[in-house]
């Protein structure tokens, strides 16, 4: 089918796309928030505790973050382009493999990063970290082992159903496990006195009960859709016979999407970590810690709509290119960036009008408060150029560049960001306004140079590359379905 091109999309083509998105991207959000709400959850059941175990579960929290939960969500949004791009094409038995082989994949990672979190008090005291908050952490991370496992499943499992655009099942089932979550850290916290452990313990039941839910939710819809041979996951599907030069190619093309997508998460995650270091150096480190703790969490509530909007965009994208619709790819990925920056516009009006009620939410403290009064509409201009940047990379991924925005990320982070926040917050004596000086800059270079790779894209050498990545990657591709629930 020879796809018609026109010069500019009608007004119903915009409006199709924008629906498409939109349906899309809204139950992502919604899980997302649910997903703040979880950890808003743990952090204050480790306040209840007491100050110690809050200081430790934060220093666990983060570590975690930074050695686990980034590297394998960075490793899974790999399969986003040959997920994307299969079920556009059709080829229903790519989608299947990839899915399986990026489990594969997660749990062989997860052996590492569990010695890592066994070992964390040696390591955490060779730096001369304190060594009862030190205790907490670790005592928390050996407990959260499990957790490992679950993301190693759930993971992959999102962004295989995400990529078919069935996400109003992510939300649900993210809705109905936290709504457990609560009770069941409580009981298993206070009531049973477990304490520290008893909050990393309700973090993988509460995962393992989303994975429940939407495996129950897959079954069900296998049962009632008799048709529906997308699910071919569920099935015993064995894979055609193939050489080991081509299942080496096929595990060597998942491994070069998902090493440069892992590295491009890993290094915006790391960057917020790095800015706390930097700023426990400064010459009232109390005031900035508190400033920082508000700065992220407040980045992380309004990160929700990028992820929605990066998600949607990836799915789309990859949908129309494995479909060889490239002029639809592209009318995704301007609908998505006009999106992004609209709403990145609400983001910065709501850091500048509401920084005072937001800051009262987290603190008493006149000086935590003045300092964070002034360092939000700073976060707000960033908010204005990470949506759309974020977007930007959810392209790049349904296009099977992941690659490109790992390389902008290393040197808008920290080729650019990183000095200039060194220069203004310790040279020039701007402390912590100063490095957000410097994360602003690292994220208007990040914008301008995906944003410059995005508008130059040659979609019809995308579409090409599309088809040769998934529609020509086994003798099924296209295949009737009932064909291919037969095998």
């Amino acid at each position: 089918m020879v796809e018609v091109h026109q010069k500019y999309p009608t007004l119903a083509e915009l409006m199709e796309e924008l629906k498409r998105i939109t349906d899309i991207g809204f139950p992502i959000a919604a899980m997302s928030l649910v997903g703040y709400l979880k950890n808003m959850i743990l952090v204050v059941c480790m306040g209840r505790l007491g100050s110690l175990e809050l200081a430790g579960g934060a220093l666990a929290i983060g570590f975690t973050n930074i050695s686990g939960y980034s590297v394998l969500s960075g490793l899974a949004t790999g399969m986003e382009s040959l997920c994307g791009q299969a079920f556009g094409s059709k080829n229903l038995l790519v989608a299947s493999l990839t899915l399986r082989r990026t489990i594969m994949m997660l749990l062989f990672a997860s052996v590492p990063i569990g010695l890592i979190w066994i070992n964390l008090e040696p390591i955490m005291l060779s730096i001369n970290q304190d060594s009862g908050i030190t205790k907490v952490a670790s005592l928390y991370c050996r407990f959260a082992i499990p957790d490992l496992i679950a993301n190693s499943l759930l993971q992959p499992l999102r962004i295989y159903l995400r990529s078919k655009g069935m996400t109003w099942p992510l939300m649900w089932s993210a809705f109905f496990s936290t709504v457990f979550h609560l009770p069941i850290t409580i009981v298993l916290t206070f009531y049973l006195r477990l304490g520290v452990p008893g909050i990393a313990i309700s973090t993988f039941i509460t995962s393992f009960n989303t994975l429940f839910f939407l495996l129950c939710y897959m079954f069900y819809n296998r049962s009632t859709t008799s048709t529906d041979s997308d699910e071919s996951v569920l099935m015993p599907l064995s894979p055609p016979p193939s050489s080991t030069a081509l299942m080496g190619r096929e595990w060597g093309v998942l491994l070069r999407l998902s090493i440069p997508s892992c590295i491009s998460v890993c290094l915006e995650w790391w960057w917020y970590e790095f800015m706390t270091i930097l700023t426990g150096n400064l010459s009232e480190p109390s005031v900035g810690l508190a400033t920082s703790a508000i700065v992220i969490q407040t980045t992380s509530l309004m990160y929700t709509l990028p992820t929605a909007l990066s998600a949607s965009a990836s799915t789309r994208v990859g949908n129309e290119l494995g479909a060889g619709r490239p002029t639809r790819a592209k009318l995704a990925a301007m609908v998505a960036i006009g999106l992004a920056l609209v709403t990145s516009f609400f983001g910065l009006i709501g850091t500048i009008l509401g920084r005072q009620a937001w800051g009262r939410v987290f603190t008493k403290d006149n000086q935590v408060l003045e300092l964070t009064m002034t360092v939000l509409p700073i976060i707000g201009l960033c908010e204005l150029a990470n949506c759309p940047q974020t977007t930007s990379c959810g392209i790049l991924r349904g296009s099977a560049r992941p690659g490109i925005g790992a390389t902008i990320n290393f040197y808008s982070f920290y080729m650019v960001g990183a000095p200039l926040a060194v220069v203004l917050g310790f040279v020039w004596g701007l402390g912590f306004v100063g490095l957000c000086y410097g994360l602003l800059a690292a994220q208007i270079a990040c914008v301008v140079s995906i944003l410059t790779v995005v508008f130059k894209t040659d979609w019809e050498k995308e579409s090409l590359k599309a088809n040769d990545l998934v529609a020509k990657s086994d003798p099924f591709a296209h295949a009737d379905p009932t064909l291919l629930t037969k095998c």
